[in-house]
Order: structure tokens, then sequence, then C-alpha cells
């Protein structure tokens, strides 16, 4: 050790190998991973319902109860990744599995793309960008954003594309382009903007780079890149989610909440904890001189900085908009990071740090989801009460159900009826321009088709005691059109709310499963 604390390099190894950085990815996939194969359905906020839907897309048309209430209309929308790719799997093995092997799949390709884009930008192959592993549990994750967080794997992956084919001609290249462009328009339509957003960093840097050129074959450079993105202007033109762009809303609160998701999940203190051990270590590199970060990601930080401050948060009619882009933006950046592991304190350092960060994320994750699958599961078991091809309300115990992180998994459980009983559930996704997936006709002014909150038991009360003639609510007179009602977010003595129209079926961790009772005439 020199005098003032550097490490002395005079015993130098060579960096990780190729080999054995292929090795070590597939090791922390396989570790990550652990979570997603122990919990049959892990519970996370959308996933359900988009698991659901991934069901009747795989067996609507084989199901009579299922063909009954839903339909499915191939269109050309903006968050269809999922859609063609789990329900082809669940003609194989059963949708749960298939579920679990496209968030496998989702982790690898991000975790993946992160290390192409470091390979890209720095010329080798190396494990620095294994610290995005810790990262794939995050909050956004929790929600079940499920085909925008596949969307930030491809970013990844077509931006280190690229820049590695930086030297072909650019028909090629812009060909490769719009190919990435249209695959992440199906993804989703934030992940266009990603992929923009990266060409940008690195076009800005390019043109920088390249400022003794004269200003003319700059600018043809710097626009070039833009003809990938035309594909877009007829897919949005053809696409039912133009309708919805009037749907947009800024919110000024919550910045600070987007960027506090890349790290949050069920404890605040082990996400503090975790951050402060990787800022110690950051800073013990840096004060080494032993991390470098290449200028795009600077630029890259810079203008997604910007931008995020600028997005509302409802776009499109999605919400969270720009909470979501903190996470992709943690993704990308960490491929901009190169981190010296020439000497062995340092490599084995590094792999220490990782494998301590990622232990301790997985093991909260674990044992959070085992005492939350517990209610799961028993909702599962619930669903075996409802007669098949029924039809299921769901409400509120309270207002602010579902606003703690670990009710999440609850918010859209009913949708488990869909899978285990073919019952028309109204929650499930079912919003023109957003999802293939439609109610019939008959039975659209039974669900929800706003993405909105249920209602709460006390609504319902009103309603069935004093009806509104004028109500256009879906849940208007729902003692005759009803089956089963669902109230979430129950208390531990929490009491039939209206025995005369409900009779108690299940009283679960969290949840009361009701049968209505048929008003008589």
């Amino acid at each position: 050790m020199r005098p003032n604390g550097t490490p002395r390099f005079d015993q130098r190894v060579h960096d990780f190998s190729a080999g054995q950085v292929g090795v070590m990815l597939a090791v922390m996939i396989l570790l990550a991973s652990m979570p997603i194969w122990t919990h049959r359905l892990p519970p996370l906020s959308d996933y359900i319902n988009h698991l659901a839907r991934m069901y009747v897309i795989a067996q609507g048309a084989s199901n009579a109860d299922i063909a009954r209430y839903y339909a499915i209309e191939w269109q050309i929308i903006p968050n269809l990744m999922m859609d063609l790719v789990v329900p082809w799997l669940g003609r194989v093995v059963n949708i749960y599995l298939a579920g679990q092997i496209f968030t496998v799949a989702m982790f690898a390709l991000i975790v993946s793309g992160t290390m192409a884009l470091h390979r890209a930008l720095f010329g080798r192959w190396s494990v620095v960008g294994l610290i995005s592993v810790p990262l794939l549990y995050n909050h956004i994750f929790l929600l079940g954003l499920m085909n925008y967080l596949f969307g930030i794997g491809l970013v990844t992956w077509g931006l280190a594309a690229w820049i590695a084919f930086e030297r072909w001609s650019w028909p090629p290249r812009l060909a490769l382009s719009a190919a990435i462009v249209t695959v992440l328009f199906f993804c989703h339509l934030f992940s266009v903007g990603l992929y923009g957003l990266g060409l940008l960093s690195i076009e800005l840097h390019r043109l920088w780079r390249h400022r003794q050129r004269p200003l003319s074959e700059r600018a043809l450079t710097f626009v070039l890149p833009g003809i990938a993105f035309l594909p877009v202007v007829p897919l949005m033109l053809a696409s039912p989610t133009l309708g919805l762009a009037s749907e947009i809303s800024w919110e000024p609160r919550g910045k600070i909440d987007g960027l506090m998701y890349v790290i949050e999940t069920y404890s605040d203190v082990v996400s503090i904890g975790l951050t402060a051990m990787v800022v110690a270590a950051a800073a013990w590199a840096v004060r080494h001189r032993l991390v470098r970060v290449h200028a795009v990601g600077w630029i890259l930080l810079a203008v997604g900085a910007a931008v995020y401050l600028a997005m509302p948060r409802v776009l499109f009619a999605s919400f969270m908009a720009d909470q979501r882009m903190p996470i992709a933006l943690a993704f990308m950046l960490l491929g901009c990071i190169d981190v010296r592991l020439h000497h062995r304190l340092v490599r084995r350092g590094f792999i220490a740090l990782l494998l301590v960060v990622l232990a301790v994320r997985l093991i909260e994750v674990d044992v959070s989801w085992s005492n939350l699958s517990v209610t799961t599961g028993e909702f599962r078991s619930s669903t075996k009460r409802i007669k098949p091809g029924s039809k299921v309300l769901v409400a509120y115990a309270v207002s602010s159900g579902g606003d703690d992180v670990a009710d999440l998994g609850l918010v859209h459980a009913a949708c488990i009826a869909m899978i285990e009983r073919q019952s028309l559930v109204t929650t499930a996704f079912t919003v023109q321009g957003k999802q293939i997936l439609h109610v019939r006709p008959e039975w659209r002014n039974l669900v929800d088709q706003e993405d909105g909150t249920p209602p709460t038991i006390a609504q319902l009360i009103v309603e069935a005691e004093r009806p509104d003639p004028d109500s256009r609510q879906y849940w208007r007179e729902w003692p005759s059109r009803f089956d089963y009602l669902y109230v979430l977010f129950t208390g531990d003595e929490t009491q039939n709310p209206d025995p005369t129209r409900l009779t108690l079926v299940v009283d679960g961790d969290r949840f009361q499963l009701y049968r209505i009772n048929k008003p008589t005439a």
C-alpha cells in the first residue's frame, strides 16, 4: 500500500476473460431468478392482470365461458410483446410457468443488454454491467409493467448495435435501427422514446468528437439516424392508441419518488443500506481513479434529466409516464461506466460487494414474497368457490387500498378467476387502444373500461339502497347483475357489510369473497 492509500499495481493480472464474463452472467441471472422460479404467482400488481389476458389469448377460443365474455381483437398497439410471446408458451406449458419464463428472459435481456452497451463503448466484455443485477428488483417491476421493462433490455441492445456497427454504410445501419424501432414499438411506445433518447446522446457525442469536420457534413450525419423512426408514423396512424393522445397530464410532485423507485422495493432500511454500500465503494474507486464514465454517459445523464423533469405523469392514458423513466436511465447509464479490475484485490472486492448486495436484495424479496404468497395462494384457492363462468365484481374495503407496496399483489388478484374459473372480472384490462382483450358488446357495461379504481364497499351499499337512475357506473344495480363480489384490503374484524344481499363464502387475509343474493321480484 502506498503512503497515500493507493494500492500497488505492480502485481497485475489480466481482467476477466470473455468466457469468464459469460459464465458469471449466467450464474448471476440464475441467482436473480430464484424468487421467480420459487413463486408460481409473484405478487406483482399488473402482472396477474396481464397473465389473465395471456390465458384468454391462449385458451379463450376453446373455452365456451371465456369466449362468451371476451374477444381478442388483434390491432397495431404499442403494448404487445407479452401478448405475442407468453400465449405461445402457454400452449406448451401452463400459463403460470409461461409467465415465469417470460420474466426470467426479461431479466436476462436487461442485464446482457447493459453489458453489451458497455462492450460497444469500451471495446471489451466486462463484469461491470453485472451491477445491474440487484436493480432488477425495483418498484417499477413490483408494479408489473412487464412490456415496458422488456423494452428496456431491447433498448440497451439496440444502442449497443448502433455503436458497434458505426463503420457500416448508412443504408444497412439505418435498416437495422428501423427494425429495432419497430420491435420496440410493439414492446411499448415509451421504449421507442428511450431508444431515441439514447441515440440522441450518442450522436451528440459524435457531433462533438467530429467538430473539426465541415458543419454541413456533421449536420447531415446528426439528423440521418432519425430516419429509423419513420416506421413509427404509419404504425401510430394505424393504431387505436393514437386516440388516447389527448389523455395527458402533468404532476410536479413525485419526481423524487420516481428516483427512489430505482432502488426501492419492500424495505426502506434495506434500500438505504445497499445504496450506502454501493456509494461508499464507488467513492473509494473514484478516489483511486479506478472508475471511468464514458462521455456518452454524461450526455445521457444531462439529456435524460431534462426530459425527466419535463415528462408528464400521464401520457397516452398511461400513468406514471415520468416515474418509470429513471430505472431505464439507470440501466443505460450503468452500461456507460467502466471500472479497472486489473488488480486482484479490486477484482475480489468487486465480486464480493456484488454478491453481498445481490444476496441482501434476494433475501429481502424472497422473505417478502413468501409472506405475501400466503395471501396470494389463499386468494387462488378462494376462486375454487366460484361457479365457472360467473360474473365477478371487485370492490375495495377502503379507498386507500393498494397504496402500500405489500398490497400490490392483491390489486388485480381477482383476475385469477379468469384463469381458474373462466369468469368475467370487472378489473380486467380491456381499454380500447391499450389492449387487444375486449369484452363482448353485450357485457361491456359490466366492466371498468378506463382502468380506474374499483368502487368501495360503501359506494356499493349506497347504490343498492338508493339507486341512481342516471348513473352510468358499471357497478349500478350490482345485486342483480353480478354473481360474486371480492372485497379487497379488509381488516381482521371486517364484518359482512350487507347480510341481506351478500353471503360470505371466504374470509381471507386482506380479502373477502361474497356470493351475491339475487333480489326477489
